[in-house]
């Protein structure tokens, strides 16, 4: 059976537990990293050197790094499946997706994280640099609005049907709207995150409250 390492609210895991959910795979989550700690035994250092979620092991395959977990979950479980397809064997059909899988990795989440969630969220307000602060919204606001264009006339990031390039930024938006700071209008973005909503993979593993995490260091 499929296992998987990782805290559920842990961003990076969301990405493979929305994708495992969508795909409906029977698995085993185990929950490591943060409050529940086990990223320095010497046993998940055999399996990820790097000492962070999520990992998988199936069958004799253990893989980290979220990305390859997602490309790897959809080239072997995706392909056809009920839930939807989120692989295909043409290069040029799976390029669009890795082109946004990508950008999310390089620009969406790092500017997310680091001039918002750390920033503001995680840092006492005692503590925090409003022009930090300001300078990550509008950076942020700034990539939302290229996804908002992206989004026009489309229910998902490339069209009528979720695909991968929609987990890695979808993963972002739960907590985007869900803290307080000045965004542009963004109705196509906001429409699409409606959409996410209903569906009850992303409800159950990315729609996790991360109220613990305000204020407080970082959890790996």
């Amino acid at each position: 059976m499929l296992k998987i390492w990782g805290r559920r609210n842990s961003q990076n895991v969301q990405k493979a537990m929305w994708l495992i959910g969508e795909l409906e795979l029977a698995h085993e989550h185990v929950d490591a990293g943060g409050k529940f700690g086990g990223l320095d035994t010497q046993e998940f250092r055999a399996m990820n050197p790097n000492g962070k979620v999520p990992v998988i092991k199936d069958g004799e395959l253990v893989l980290w790094e979220s990305l390859a977990i997602l490309r790897y979950l959809a080239a072997r479980y995706g392909r056809d499946n009920k839930a939807g397809r989120f692989w295909s064997d043409d290069a040029a059909q799976r390029a669009p997706a890795d082109q946004w899988m990508d950008w999310s990795a390089t620009s969406l989440q790092p500017a997310f994280i680091n001039g918002i969630f750390m920033a503001y969220y995680r840092t006492p307000e005692a503590l925090r640099n409003p022009q930090q602060v300001e300078n990550g919204a509008q950076m942020v606001g700034g990539l939302m609005l290229m996804l908002d264009a992206q989004l026009a006339g489309k229910k998902y990031v490339l069209g009528d049907a979720l695909s991968l390039a929609d987990i890695p930024i979808a993963c972002n938006l739960y907590r985007y709207f869900g803290i307080d700071v000045p965004k542009p209008k963004l109705p196509n973005v906001e429409a699409y995150y409606a959409r996410l909503t209903e569906r009850p993979a992303y409800r159950q593993h990315v729609m996790v409250s991360f109220a613990d995490m305000k204020g407080v260091a970082v959890a790996r």
